[in-house]
This record gives structure tokens, C-alpha cells and sequence, in this order.
């Protein structure tokens, strides 16, 4: 198969005054590889606005699909070239305090030589998929989990979610702020809480014979534990003890024969004259009288050492009398000691795992008082878990209102927001508003509000459901001035928007094109356009072409970017169709200059 490498045009002319990299960082660089019609293309991102153009069925959306794949999403193996690997990599320029380091590290990623983080995707085309994070091998659940902080794809497929009333919900909870997010994950742990007790109560009220008879057993094992009252580690002790019993009589006399070969009989047990040879002792200080008489220094200090090996000998001769004085060959002790590790020894057999041995027995008993109190059916204990359900469920509610109060207030400034961004898109007329309904006996763990996002064309209208008030081009409006008012908003470096002008043209394009400016001020921002009156505002314009190539019979993507005249060509193509033709530069070029001056 023949290979064609896209190219990238160098500019041959700067803007003015470029846009300052994102100071939560950008992606320099994507090489995208056997993807679609790319076969391999290495695209240099700047700062600021992106944007990505060409015929319909050039393969502009290959580019979205790369980053996508590029950032843990999902692999679709229909994408890749028959027996081949499509692969995508990234190098990403964050900030030193960018979360995302963190998280790289404990996956433990590397910077590159310039301090930059590389990505890297792969995909077979049996669907096998691997990635790769600072130069290791890593689940693509972790890469995915950086692109929380990392990136935002807005596309059409999110236009539809946004027309779902949880969404909407959800929508609204992300514009109320972090503090009304904080307090909406508290209301969801008191809502575990208070279902798990109400699922308790119920569960020992409709049990209470089965849970009753567990609870004897429980007690029964209980008991018979608490008879033998096992100490941690007693097991162990008393294997020892009764070695040591049985054996007392052996070990007596092996420790009197060392004893009285290192000090002698110095108790007279064994009589005047008990046959033993010269004890170890009475040796050692004969030897070091002998030479701590002499005056050689070597003498000297061999006499030294001979002293500290008497006082070791001694030392240890004490020791092994004591040791035999402790010995007890009492055979009532040692009977005491087999029919105590017998009781213990019946409580392993019954209670403890294979192997678990005495602590296992413990952990049994420990393990039964826990369940103990979760089968108590007394009218004690149900009246007491009755109580702590009923003040989880009045801490659940005043969460609940408060919640509510969040979104309330929430919704009257995101509805004005929203209602700016669509006046400046050629809906001037159009009303946005949220209706919340509330129903406190019914809560959940998002609280009691069903959410619905509302939408009236023009005065007069009716405030309908968003989806249903709209037309397909006013949808896409709307969306996207949703999308506008929570990008602003958004802390991930990279945005994406994957044709959300769908629909939309004449004066509410240029305003589109506007808005995306606005926003790569924060942010890098890449779009795929077909509209040049979104494309007159970007800082760098990317143009895909798919051309024939003849020699491999197969199809090919070149991307380059555009600048100078090679631009108000592709421009005037977006506008008539028609690159080459006078008109259509002419109005490129006033789009280019219009755009330079909304865009400041």
C-alpha cells in the first residue's frame, strides 16, 4: 500500500499579536497514524483557536476521533485499516502545579527531555488496545481518568444528552459551583445512610423469626468461647509449656552437664570429688594468672581478653542455673497444661478456618458480635434503629431543601446567561428558563427536583421542553450557548467542538466563530467547521484533503496548514464552492478582516 505523510505548511506570515498558551496548559503536537483515510500526519497545535476544515468526506472528524481515542476513549476497530494498527500520540506542555502530574507519577509516568508529558494510543485491527503515559505501559481506564482534568470534547452527540432532563439536572448542579457540588455529595451520603438504615429496619421487621434463630447460634458459639476465654497467642504458649513439662527430666541434665563444665560444682551437689575434669572457669583464670604476670604487651592484653572471657563463662553459668532451678516436672501442672490446649484445640476444630488456628477463632467471635447487633430483633433495638432512621431522614431533607435552594438560585443566572449567548446567535426574542419541580416525600440521591430546561422561541410562546420548543437549528443554538457559558467555566485545558454549528449560518455563524474566540483566550481550543465565518476567526487553520492516489488505488488524507493566500482560497471554497473564484476571495478576505477586528 503506498504511504502518504501528510504535510504541514509552514507560515509564511505571523499574526500579529499571537494568543498566549493556555495557562493550564496545551497539546503541541498530534501524530496520528493508519486512522481512518489518515495513513500518517503529524499536526504542530498552537495556543488559541484551531480550526479544521475540508470537503465533506475528507476525514476532518479523524482528527476528533484521534484525540478522543488519545484520551481514553473508546476503541472502534471499524476505524483501522484492514491487518493493520492505527495509532495516536500526544505531547502535552502543563503547568508544574497541573493535577495531572500527580496522577501520572503514581501511574509512574515520566516527563519527556522537555519537560513535556507524551500520550500514546494503539488499536489492532482485531480491536486489541493499548496505551501509554510518560513512556509506561497503562490501563486506559487511568488515561482516561487524566482527561477529566485535561479535556472536554462538545459535539453534537452532546447536544442530544443535553436535551435529557438529568442531564439538564446535572447541567444545572456543575453552573451553581463547587459549593453547591460539595453540599449535592454530602446530600448523596446522607441519602446511603438513610436508605441503608430504612432498608435495615424493614429487613429485622420482616425477618425477625429467621434473624432471631440466627442470633441464638451466634450466642450459642459466643458462649462457648467466653468459657474457655482464650488469650491471643495462648495456643503457641501452651505447645511450648507442655514440651518443656514433658521433657523436664531431659533437659535438667543437659543443662547441669554444660553447667558444671563451665563452673564446676560450685554448690557441692555432686560431692567432693565429682570425677568431672577442670571446669571451663578454674582453666580460663589459671591461663590468665599465667600471662598477666608477664610484662610483654602482647601477653598483657591476651590476659585482658581471657578476664571478659571468664566473666562471659560465669555469666552464662548462672544463667543455666537458673534455668534449671525454673524447671517444673510437676505432672499435675503438665495435665493442667494438655487439658487446657485440649479445649482450645476443640474451639479451632469448630469455629476457626483450616490453618487459622486460634486467631481464627477470635476473629469468629469478633466477626459474631458485629452481626450480633445487626440481628438484634428486640423491640429495644428496633425502637433504637426506628430513631436513627427517623433523624437521617430529617437530615436528608433540610440537605434536600437546601439543595434545592441551590438550583433555584442557580437557574435564574443560568438562564440569563444562556438567554445573552442566544441573543448574540440570531435569537434575540428567544426566552430560556428552568422549571423545578419538587416533591420532598419522594428523595433521592440527587435530591427531590425534577429539572426541565425550557425554551420560548419568541414572545408570546409558550415555554416548552427545550427539545420540543425548538427547531433543529435553534436546538444547535441553544446547545451551543449552553456549551459557551460552561466552557468559560471549565478548567481543562483543551476543548474540542466537533461541528456544533450544525444548522446554523448567516450573522449567528460569524457569533459563533466569535464566542469560540473568546474562549481560546483560556483555552486551546480545536473545532471542526464547515463554515467559514468560524473559521475567519481561528489562529491557526488546519485543511484536510482526500485525494486518489492512483499508483496504490486506495485513498489518502493530507492535512496542512493554511495561511496568506492559500487561507481566502480555502475560504472562498467554504463560501461558494469555488477556491479560485474573485468573488469568493474578496468575501474571504472581508471575513478575514471583520474577524480580526470582533476578535480583539
Amino acid at each position: 500500500m503506498a504511504t502518504r505523510t501528510a504535510r504541514r505548511e509552514r507560515p509564511r506570515e505571523q499574526p500579529a499579536t499571537p494568543p498566549a498558551a493556555p495557562r493550564n496548559g496545551a497539546l503541541s503536537e498530534l501524530h496520528i497514524r493508519g486512522l481512518g483515510a489518515i495513513d500518517d500526519v503529524t499536526l504542530d497545535l498552537g495556543p488559541g483557536l484551531t480550526v479544521v476544515t475540508g470537503e465533506t468526506g475528507a476525514g476532518k472528524t479523524m482528527v476528533v476521533t484521534g484525540l478522543t481515542l488519545l484520551f481514553g476513549g473508546r476503541a472502534d476497530p471499524g476505524r483501522v485499516r484492514a491487518g493493520g494498527r492505527a495509532g495516536v500520540e500526544g505531547r502535552l506542555v502543563l503547568p508544574p502545579d497541573s493535577p495531572v502530574w500527580a496522577r501520572a507519577a503514581d501511574a509512574g509516568a515520566e516527563p519527556d527531555e522537555d519537560g513535556s508529558l507524551i500520550l500514546a494510543r494503539t488499536v489492532s485491527a482485531e480491536g486489541r488496545s493499548r496505551a501509554h503515559l510518560g513512556g509506561r505501559s497503562v490501563p486506559v481506564g487511568v488515561v482516561a481518568e487524566l482527561a477529566e482534568d485535561l479535556l472536554a470534547v462538545h459535539g453534537q452527540t452532546d447536544q442530544l444528552r443535553l436535551t435529557r432532563p438529568a442531564e439538564q439536572r446535572r447541567a444545572l448542579d456543575r453552573y451553581a459551583g463547587p459549593a453547591h457540588l460539595a453540599l449535592l455529595e454530602e446530600h448523596r451520603a446522607a441519602y446511603a445512610t438513610w436508605r441503608e438504615l430504612a432498608d435495615d429496619l424493614d429487613r429485622r421487621r420482616s425477618q425477625a423469626r429467621e434473624l432471631a434463630q440466627t442470633a441464638d447460634v451466634l450466642r450459642h458459639g459466643l458462649e462457648e468461647i467466653a468459657a474457655v476465654a482464650p488469650e491471643p497467642g495462648e495456643d503457641e504458649a501452651l505447645d511450648t509449656q507442655a514440651k518443656r513439662l514433658g521433657d523436664a527430666d531431659a533437659l535438667r541434665a543437659v543443662a547441669d552437664e554444660a553447667r558444671l563444665a563451665l563452673v564446676g560444682d560450685v554448690a557441692g551437689d555432686l560431692g567432693g570429688d565429682s570425677g568431672f575434669p577442670q571446669d571451663a572457669t578454674s582453666a580460663l583464670a589459671t591461663a590468665e594468672r599465667a600471662l598477666g604476670g608477664s610484662d610483654d604487651p602482647t601477653l598483657v592484653l591476651l590476659a585482658q581478653d581471657l578476664r571478659d572471657a571468664v566473666a562471659v563463662v560465669s555469666d552464662v553459668g548462672v544463667q543455666l542455673a537458673g534455668y534449671v532451678a525454673d524447671l517444673d516436672a510437676d505432672p499435675a501442672r503438665l495435665a493442667e497444661v494438655l487439658d487446657r490446649r485440649a479445649a482450645i484445640t476443640a474451639l479451632v476444630r469448630k469455629y476457626a478456618d483450616p490453618g487459622a488456628g486460634l486467631a481464627g477463632v477470635l476473629a469468629w467471635a469478633a466477626d459474631a458480635q458485629e452481626r450480633l447487633a445487626e440481628l438484634d430483633v428486640s423491640d429495644e433495638a428496633l425502637e433504637a434503629l426506628e430513631a436513627q432512621r427517623d433523624a437521617a431522614r430529617a437530615h436528608l431533607a433540610e440537605l434536600s431543601a437546601r439543595v434545592s435552594r441551590g438550583r433555584r438560585a442557580a437557574a435564574e443566572g443560568f438562564a440569563a446567561q444562556v438567554g445573552t449567548e442566544l441573543a448574540g446567535l440570531a435569537m434575540k426574542t428567544a426566552q430560556v428558563s428552568f422549571r423545578i419541580d419538587s416533591d420532598p416525600d419522594r428523595p433521592g440521591p440527587e435530591g427531590v427536583d425534577e429539572v426541565a430546561l425550557l425554551l420560548s422561541p419568541h414572545p408570546g410562546a409558550p415555554a416548552r421542553p427545550v427539545h420540543k420548543g425548538a427547531s433543529g437549528g435553534e436546538l444547535s443554538r441553544v446547545m451551543l450557548a449552553i456549551e459557551v457559558v460552561f466552557a468559560g467555566a471549565d478548567p481543562v485545558p483543551v476543548m474540542v467542538f466537533d461541528e456544533v454549528d450544525a444548522g446554523v449560518g448567516g450573522q449567528a455563524a460569524g457569533e459563533i466563530g466569535r464566542r469560540l474566540a473568546r474562549l481560546a483566550r483560556a483555552h486551546q481550543v480545536v473545532v471542526v467547521t464547515h463554515l467559514a465565518q468560524v473559521a475567519a476567526f481561528a489562529d491557526t487553520h488546519l485543511v484536510v484533503d482526500k485525494a486518489p492516489d492512483s499508483g496504490a488505488g486506495v485513498t489518502a488524507t493530507d492535512i496542512r496548514a493554511v495561511q496568506g493566500e492559500d487561507r481566502v482560497r480555502e475560504l472562498a471554497r467554504m463560501l461558494s464552492g469555488l477556491a479560485d473564484s474573485d468573488t469568493g476571495q474578496a468575501h474571504a478576505r472581508e471575513l478575514l478582516a471583520v474577524a480580526a477586528e470582533r476578535g480583539r
